[in-house]
């Protein structure tokens, strides 16, 4: 099959858990790989694979939820032309426990992480076939901010994931601090987390529930940011920290294993996870120490050269070449 695909323009579908209506990071990655690969080949994006017998690759966004794309392609054709890319979900809770999603690892023929620390989650004999892709965004002005006080964004869906719950607290501790607002971008996903939004906005004014917003106008929202706070207590690779970085826009992350991977082991901005009290101290710490900010912008400038997306291009494509030159066994 893949020699013969050698002498046409290869079939890539890429199976998203997600699609475009859902605007999260999945959709976000299976969106820009269909692009980066355009003149590679003809890119499809579907939620599960439909058996189509002349496509070439798969690329499988998350390892449990797209099992059945995964299962489905493998019982058709083996390892061959198998890509799983793997979300915080799957690296930091579903592989662990999970048989479908260990069984995914297993029959993939190239396995895909998202950040540097990602890799370390695989079992040896899984790392021989692991390779780190960093995802990456288009770089962007940082543009005009208020002055008067002090606006820190958070951006993520209301789910527990996302810990939005260390944002609420933030707000309740600095109350007191007027020149300090948090702004909160997400869906409401979670109806209890949602209740609590609109609660903590209702009992302290410097939180904000803006709700779910386009990605261009979230990206423009981070740009008018002082800083993003991103509180998760798993990813795999946050889009956001990257949009942020590449904006100028300074983060403030929990310290897991994938901020650590996105941001770097010695990076300034880390804060326990769900230690809302180590959160507020760092806004205190951005509001009134300019050199702390300074060191935060030059830390993540360093960054912010890894999410380039010629890099990300480069990458992808060679993953699909190499898989699309071997030989059946």
């Amino acid at each position: 099959m893949f020699i013969a695909a050698q002498s046409r323009k290869p079939k890539i579908v890429i199976v998203s858990p997600a699609l475009a209506s859902a605007n999260n990071g999945n959709w976000q990655t299976a969106k820009r790989y269909a692009n980066m690969l355009a003149t590679t080949g003809n890119v499809r994006i579907v939620q599960e694979w439909d058996g189509a017998e002349n496509d070439d690759i798969l690329i499988a966004l998350h390892a449990r939820r797209s099992y059945a794309s995964i299962a489905a392609w493998y019982a058709a054709r083996g390892s061959k032309g198998l890509v799983v890319v793997l979300t915080g979900t799957d690296l930091y809770r579903d592989i662990r426990q999970d048989a479908q999603a260990q069984q995914s690892l297993v029959w993939a023929a190239r396995l895909v992480v998202l950040q540097e620390a990602g890799v370390a989650e695989l079992s040896a004999k899984l790392r021989d076939k692991a390779q780190v892709l960093f995802q990456s965004t288009t770089n962007r002005r940082t543009l005009p901010k208020t002055q008067r006080r002090l606006r820190a964004v958070m951006v993520g869906h209301l789910r527990p994931e996302k810990s939005p719950q260390t944002f609420f607290e933030a707000a309740a501790v600095l109350a007191a601090h007027h020149d300090i607002e948090l702004h909160h971008i997400g869906g409401e996903h979670d109806l209890a987390l949602a209740q609590q939004a609109h609660r903590t906005a209702s009992q302290y004014p410097n939180y904000r529930f803006l709700g779910a917003r386009s990605h261009e106008q979230t990206r423009r929202y981070i740009q008018r940011s002082h800083v993003l706070v991103h509180a998760s207590v798993m990813e795999g690779g946050a889009h956001v920290i990257m949009e942020a970085l590449c904006s100028g826009v300074p983060v403030l992350a929990s310290r897991i294993a994938g901020n650590i991977g996105m941001l770097g082991d010695d990076y300034a901005g880390f804060f326990t996870v769900g230690d809302a009290q180590e959160l507020a101290s760092l806004l205190l710490k951005f509001r009134n120490e300019p050199t702390f900010v300074v060191d935060l912008q030059r830390q993540g400038a360093a960054r912010a050269a890894l999410f380039e997306p010629a890099r990300e291009r480069s990458g992808l494509i060679t993953i699909v070449q190499d898989l699309l030159l071997k030989e059946p066994s």
